[in-house]
């Protein structure tokens, strides 16, 4: 069995009620519901929330919502891992059915589409993988980057080894939060996720929008337009 998890809790302090805000004329989970979908990788799809408006819309577009998640799933100190182990658990003493694999699908990428889940599953078919977790190439050179004291002195900030022209230096790579599938060894322990046996997909970095602020929401509407 595989199973797709959309998580989705109803509270957003940076962009209040974003997982429904229409976003190109749908609600925002709704692109992400359609993707796994159209990828017709998936047994079963279930949305994971806490709020019964997210539910409502989760089912109008064609998935599954269960039940509406614990109070002790739904703080801010509730973590993927539990919401996911707590689901699996539900899953196959519902259904008497072990699950093989496990994707967590997050709304707030809209970009990324079924072809991007296809082709992660065949990373994970291809490498034989116990994870494959989606990255994209960093925009700026991480030999670039570092933090600044308190006083905002930039002493030492950039290694002189370091200071090569752009095109010289090496690619890195950042999580952007698409795409995780796993195994179901994984399952209650997905802190030990970045490990021997996981590979990457990489995604463009069009695609990787993560909206989290109203200005990564209005970047994805415009990138949709």
């Amino acid at each position: 069995m595989k199973i797709a998890i959309v998580p989705a809790r109803g509270g957003s302090k940076r962009l209040p009620g974003k997982n429904i805000k229409l976003l190109g004329g749908k609600p925002l989970i709704a692109w992400t519901i359609e993707a796994a979908i159209k990828s017709n990788i998936f047994d079963h799809i279930f949305v994971s929330t806490d709020s019964e408006e997210i539910a409502s819309v989760s089912r109008d577009y064609g998935t599954k919502v269960p039940f509406l998640r614990p109070a002790e799933l739904s703080s801010d100190t509730a973590t993927t891992n539990d919401v996911v182990t707590h689901l699996i658990s539900w899953f196959e003493k519902e259904y008497s059915q072990e699950v093989s694999n496990i994707a967590i699908l997050q709304p707030t990428s809209p970009l990324r589409n079924a072809q991007h889940i296809q082709e992660a599953f065949k990373v994970m078919e291809m490498k034989r993988a116990k994870a494959v977790v989606s990255v994209c190439e960093l925009e700026h050179p991480i030999q670039f980057c570092n933090q600044l004291g308190v006083d905002g002195s930039m002493d030492g900030f950039i290694e002189l080894g370091d200071m090569k022209r752009t095109q010289d230096l090496d690619s890195t790579y950042r999580l952007n939060g698409a795409i995780y599938i796993f195994d179901n060894t994984y399952v209650g322990r997905m802190n030990d996720l970045y490990s021997e046996g996981t590979f990457a997909y990489i995604m463009d970095s069009k695609s990787s929008i993560d909206i989290d602020t109203k200005d990564d929401f209005d970047l994805a509407e415009h990138l949709i337009r």
